[in-house]
């Protein structure tokens, strides 16, 4: 990967694999808002209640394979594996940032 993450993104794929879902406040704005399968998620409570269904439903890794960076929006593909259907699957993270944190996350 040429791009390297900033802190906030790298911190979401740690959460993304099942590591510290406490820093979620660490990484997103207060009022962030999450767009994935159809749905949006708006606030830490919301991110947090997502992330622990995903991991309930199913067991998968994410490992981001590319970055690019325009302005504030930062596009990383990301390899996801794991025992869902259709595995293994490649999706667009797109992340806005703010302040050094993520405010918006659309997954693609």
């Amino acid at each position: 990967m040429t791009t390297p993450l900033p802190a906030a993104v790298a911190t979401y794929f740690k959460i993304a694999n099942g590591v510290g879902m406490d820093a979620i406040s660490s990484c997103f704005t207060p009022d962030a808002v999450v767009m994935d399968e159809g749905q949006t998620y708006q606030g830490h409570a919301a991110i947090r209640a997502w992330q622990r269904d995903a991991r309930k439903k199913f067991d998968y890794t994410v490992s981001p394979a590319s970055a690019s960076l325009d302005g504030d929006r930062l596009s990383v593909v990301a390899n996801i594996e794991g025992n869902f259907p259709g595995s293994p699957v490649k999706l667009e993270h797109r992340f806005d940032l703010a302040g050094g944190k993520i405010a918006a996350l659309q997954i693609v």
